[in-house]
């Protein structure tokens, strides 16, 4: 297990970078899907927390944090993972429940830092980003 956060990485153009930017080129909205990363359930874990932090600059797009418990994924492996928003919401009898999110969406350009904790034994993990529309990703990074 890392002792220190590592960066998730994007392939673009056969080249691993951790900083995506929107590429001017007069298309529509992007895909990208980050390496995937050793889980918590990779090296046998059972507490299964781990945390991500993400950096934007004008970002305008959607970010989703994918989990499997396969070992060797294929494409339709994934699944987005309940991201914890520190947020609480109240029932009708009372009962506080946390409120979780599947992705993060910027409708305007967004600057910010932003950490998210999830939970499972997820052997690997990675990170989409979609509708892609402007401005960059400086980082995301994670550690379990």
């Amino acid at each position: 297990m890392p002792a220190l956060s590592q960066s998730l990485t994007f392939t673009v153009n056969n080249t691993s970078t951790v900083l995506l930017n929107y590429p001017n080129t007069g298309t529509t909205a992007l895909t990208y899907l980050t390496n995937k990363v050793k889980g918590d359930g990779y090296f046998g874990n059972s507490d299964g927390f781990h945390t991500v932090q993400v950096q934007t600059n004008n970002f305008v797009g959607k970010i989703e944090l994918q989990g499997t418990l396969e070992s060797d994924p294929g494409s339709n492996d994934w699944f987005n993972v309940e991201l914890g928003t520190n947020n609480y919401s109240v029932d009708t009898t009372g009962l506080v429940n946390p409120t979780n999110i599947t992705f993060v969406q910027y409708t305007t350009p967004t600057t910010i830092i932003k950490s998210y904790n999830f939970t499972g034994n997820f052997v690997w993990v990675r990170s989409k980003i979609s509708n892609f529309t402007e401005g960059s990703i400086t980082s995301i990074k994670y550690n379990h």
